[in-house]
């Protein structure tokens, strides 16, 4: 057997140690959780406290549907666990009669043992598809993993997706057998019960990032998702309010990356976001309002569409209207519209390459008029690698119009063999909306963009990563730019930074 890696993780102060490793045994890595055992003895008496806490702890219906109130929820149920622990528990150490309330808060209030799964930030997806097979895990740096955990029955797998489901006031059932839904944490759920899942009750799990990554991020040597001559044009074009669709394949990084450039907002602009599930995290202290979708409830009541916000939001005097995903053509014509009415407009679609991206919009389900895309200037491209899993910026395309048709033209793209990104042509249309919109020639714009990567390269090489920093720095940019300049220039340590107030 070879270790390809080894870390711990903590949930709710219950430690685990993951190991990711390669056997000639399977077809696929595994992914092993060794955590505390308890005793059989000791796993009684946590069933019968947890019936004691369960009996004594009085919730409201309206805390256990309001998500505010998790916290609230998780205090009371701690408190009482740890005076029953106390008092039933003797004999043990604090330290062992905080993993015994750690197990109970995770079986109480969460998911069981996938909470340790889901306190790991390495992992994307968690996957039940029934009892009679391990949980499957897809790991950032390894792919699909199996793990060594299993779910005790397929009742246990349905009560997962009943507790889910209860919390956000949708019902999985057999006459529902599909359920969207997502954790508190945001994390996206998809659950399928048996026997539309042929093998069993099937949970998916998708993990909504903390520390969302950033452009930093994005730009590291070791990610190079893009290069820091792309980064610093869409920097640019963000900043003066060019249109933009992110398209690319399943997995391919769209979401993430649109979230990598909503950083470049200028604060003094009002951002409203609509998603199905939110998943955008922008620094807090951007003008942004994130709307969600949601599902009718039993009685088929109470809907809220993805459209009904599209229209809502234009009357909410948004600047800036971020659409998580385009799949309609109802979506896609308000979407539209509102460029055409002056608001800059940011989505992600589903397709390979920018003349795709334009066939999609055109073809059905959309069927837009070649014509409206004209509104529309800059496509760029997400791919994922399959083998190796790596992430890219595939390509950056300029939309031009022409009459009542519009051509792409590549400006940049990814070349494969080298790893790199290449400028591919000449720019058509964008150099000319800059000049409009932030009154430069095409000599000042190049000295800004300059001027961006130099800012870029400071903060790649100060390692200032975290979402609201790097918003701050890009905000400084905009209102103490020869400050900023300046400390860029003498490469001013972050600390001192942050003393001067640039960055806090």
């Amino acid at each position: 057997m070879k270790i390809l890696d080894k870390y711990t993780i903590t949930s709710e102060k219950v430690p685990a140690e993951v190991t990711i490793s390669e056997s000639s045994d399977d077809y696929v890595n595994n992914y092993e959780i060794k955590q505390i055992k308890v005793s059989k003895a000791t796993d009684l008496m946590l069933q019968h406290l947890k019936e004691m806490v369960i009996g004594n702890v009085e919730i409201k219906v309206s805390e256990i549907l309001d998500p505010n109130e998790v916290e609230n929820i998780k205090r009371k149920f701690k408190e009482k666990a740890q005076e029953l622990v106390d008092k039933e528990i003797t004999d043990a150490s604090a330290k062992d009669k905080e993993v015994l309330i750690g197990k109970l808060i995770q079986d109480m209030l969460g998911l069981g043992e996938l909470e340790l799964l889901l306190a790991d930030n390495e992992l994307e997806e968690i996957v039940v598809n029934s009892s009679k097979e391990p949980v499957w895990v897809y790991h950032k740096r390894f792919g699909w993993l199996k793990t060594n955990l299993a779910m005790k029955s397929e009742e246990q797998i349905a009560n997962y997706a009943s507790i889910v489901g209860r919390r956000v006031g949708r019902q999985i059932t057999n006459l529902n057998p599909l359920m969207d839904a997502h954790l508190t944490t945001g994390d996206r759920v998809n659950a399928v019960v048996f026997p539309i899942s042929t093998k069993g009750n099937c949970i998916t799990i998708r993990k909504f990032a903390k520390n969302p990554w950033t452009i930093i991020h994005m730009l590291d040597p070791s990610i190079k998702t893009l290069s820091i001559d792309v980064a610093s044009l869409l920097w640019m074009c963000v900043q003066y309010e060019l249109n933009t669709l992110i398209s690319g394949g399943t997995a391919s990084g769209k979401t993430s990356f649109l979230n990598a450039i909503l950083v470049f907002t200028p604060p003094n602009q009002r951002v409203i976001s609509i998603e199905d599930t939110r998943e955008l995290y922008l620094p807090e202290f951007l003008h942004w309002t994130p709307l969600t979708t949601r599902l009718p409830n039993p009685e088929g009541k109470g809907e809220v569409t993805m459209l009904d916000l599209m229209v809502n939001s234009l009357r909410m005097r948004p600047d800036r209207i971020v659409l998580g995903e385009m799949r309609r053509q109802s979506e896609a014509e308000v979407l539209f519209e509102a460029m055409h009415t002056g608001h800059a407009v940011y989505a992600t679609l589903h397709a390979d390459d920018a003349r795709q991206t334009k066939n999609r919009l055109t073809t059905p389900p959309i069927s837009l008029p070649e014509s409206m895309l004209g509104a529309l200037h800059l496509i760029v491209v997400q791919y994922r690698q399959r083998r190796t899993g790596i992430r890219r910026t595939f390509e950056v395309a300029e939309v031009v119009p022409q009459e009542n048709k519009v051509f792409i033209n590549r400006i940049f793209a990814w070349d494969a063999r080298n790893d790199t990104m290449e400028k591919v042509g000449d720019y058509v249309r964008i150099m000319d909306e800059l000049g409009l919109f932030a009154g430069m020639n095409n000599k000042e714009i190049n000295a800004d963009l300059e001027e961006r990567k130099k800012v870029l390269d400071y903060m790649l090489k100060n390692k200032i990563y975290d979402v609201n920093d790097v918003g701050r720095v890009v905000a400084a940019f905009y209102r103490e730019k020869e400050r900023l300049m300046d400390m860029v220039k003498k490469n001013t340590e972050p600390s001192k930074v942050m003393k001067m107030g640039v960055v806090r």
